[in-house]
């Protein structure tokens, strides 16, 4: 694995690690959306940026979107993320 490569945690371990994913406004840009990874115990772990998560799921249905979202995202914690 080159170092530009991320090492991703396996769903079993991001399910257990990840306690909530939460859509906010970045701060740094108005009128941009992030989704913020928290751990079970309320540490902020690592983001996403809504819109490119948005435009890597494709065409998904309003009603599969929340379901989508928390799937991409789970499956792209990054292994660092268990060390904070």
């Amino acid at each position: 694995m080159s170092e530009e490569e991320i090492a991703f945690l396996s769903l079993a371990e991001a399910v257990a690690l990840v306690g909530a994913i939460q859509e906010e406004e970045d701060i740094s840009e108005k009128d941009k959306r992030i989704l913020t990874v928290y751990s079970a115990d309320d540490r902020e772990l690592c983001w996403f940026d809504f819109a490119e998560v948005l435009e890597d799921l494709g065409a998904v249905s309003k009603e599969d979107e929340k379901e989508a979202v928390q799937n991409y995202v789970l499956a792209r914690i990054p292994a660092w993320a268990r060390e904070i």
